[in-house]
Formats: C-alpha cells, structure tokens, sequence
C-alpha cells in the first residue's frame, strides 16, 4: 500500500504526482495489469525471455 502525506506548502497537484511516481515505481499498475487476464504459463515464459533479449539490447546501446 502506497502512502503519500502531504507536505507543508506543497500543492495538490504536486502531491498527485508524488502518488502517481510512487505507486509506477512499486509496479501496482503492472501487477493489476498482469492480473486482468489469465495467461498461460508459456505465453509467462515467452515474455519473460522478451524483456530479457530487451533489457540485453538496451544495455548494449548505452555502452
């Protein structure tokens, strides 16, 4: 569960964005997103080597 207190002067917009950064970083959207659909345990594996042959190409390109 994310919490997010209102700091002193902050305005509510900044606040949001706070909130939003938090709850993308500890991946609650990507969970729920995962959650909406049953998938196969090969279409799981499948995308898994994907985002791994991925982040390979990234790392590849910054160096």
């Amino acid at each position: 569960m994310v919490f997010v207190k209102k700091k002193k002067g902050e305005s509510e917009d900044r606040l949001i964005a706070r909130f939003r950064k938090k709850v993308v970083n500890e991946g609650i959207l990507f969970e729920i997103r995962e959650k909406e659909r049953y998938k196969k345990p090969s279409e799981r594996r499948q995308e898994k080597i994907k985002r791994v042959k991925h982040q390979i190409k990234l790392e590849k390109k910054r160096d």
